[in-house]
């Protein structure tokens, strides 16, 4: 009996997906066709892979094979992260970059001048003003942190929340206060839908123009430019209700709000207007350059499609 033959991929566009979901104590599998997490019992929990952004892999999770290949066909980011997200161990790369988007990042962040004028961009999205003129990178970067600092202590006082600053030990979770076991949280939410909006969109992580010199610089640069309208709040509101469990209250006020404010729809065409405000022409793709990890014909014209 011949196979029978399936219909082609129809990827779900990076602006309609979920945003990010956690798994950990499980083993990842695909199983009958589909994605699945197996726990210890044998239960089988299905996970609409195509429809997820990026998964998150705590502690405790084993993924096959066959969950990475499918997981990459389908251009769903996999991170492997420690205890509640807060540090970041690996992470996939769903399809490749494109090397056309990569080049026209890297000739930006190598030019001193197109390389201020992006940054400035994204202080102006960040905080809704014009970058103050005639200031460098690490001038700018001075400015930013002080400007970081009074809007933690404006928060704290909103939501009455103990603070005294940013501070926590990656290497034991639990030595934070629950300000900052929110906040640790609620970044590495927006972290894991940053990153994976990037490598859809065919840019690099590492790349950077505020942040230089980490393998997330890029993610961390884009996220930025959404914190304090998102998650920074939201960790502060909860760490006010004094939470039993402040990490999994964070996740799924996290999730909601992502959906709610459309986020996922919102970060690549801000990549690309922080890009373009460095008025340097986009490189073409080349004529010999590998095909898109997942064809489709028809194309919808979203940056965001991996098709």
């Amino acid at each position: 009996m011949a196979n029978p033959i399936l219909p082609p991929l129809k990827p779900i566009t990076i602006k309609e997906r979920i945003s990010v979901l956690f798994i950990e104590r499980g083993q990842l599998d695909v199983i009958d066709g589909a994605f699945v997490v197996v726990d210890k019992n044998g239960v089988r929990t299905h996970i609409p892979i195509g429809g997820v952004a990026c998964l998150m892999l705590e502690p405790g999770t084993r993924v096959s094979h066959a969950a990475v290949t499918l997981a990459s066909r389908v251009g769903c980011l996999l991170i492997w992260v420690g205890e509640a997200g807060v540090r970041l161990y690996a992470s996939g790369q769903p399809g490749g970059a494109r090397a056309d988007r990569l080049l026209y990042q890297a000739k930006l962040a190598l030019d001193d001048s197109a390389r201020l004028k992006v940054v400035r961009k994204m202080y102006d999205l960040r905080f809704k003003e014009k970058s103050p003129q005639r200031r460098s990178v690490k001038q700018l970067r001075g400015i930013e942190g002080a400007r970081v600092k009074k809007l933690y202590a404006l928060l704290a006082k909103q939501y009455q929340v103990p603070w005294t600053r940013r501070n926590y030990d990656h290497t034991n979770w639990g030595s934070g206060d629950v300000i900052n076991r929110c906040l640790s949280s609620a970044t590495a939410c927006l972290y894991g839908v940053s990153e994976a909006a990037i490598l859809a969109a065919g840019y690099a992580p590492a790349v950077g123009f505020i942040h230089t010199g980490k393998p997330k610089s890029f993610v961390y640069d884009v996220a930025d430019i959404f914190k304090f309208d998102t998650v920074v709040p939201l960790a502060f509101r909860i760490a006010g209700r004094k939470p039993r469990n402040p990490e999994r209250d964070v996740r799924l006020a996290c999730r909601d709000m992502f959906r709610q404010e459309k986020l996922l729809k919102r970060i690549i065409p801000t990549i690309e207007q922080v890009l373009a405000a460095g008025e340097v022409e986009r490189p073409a793709a080349h004529q010999e350059a590998v095909p898109v990890a997942i064809p489709n014909k028809e194309q919808i014209g979203d940056d965001g499609h991996r098709g």
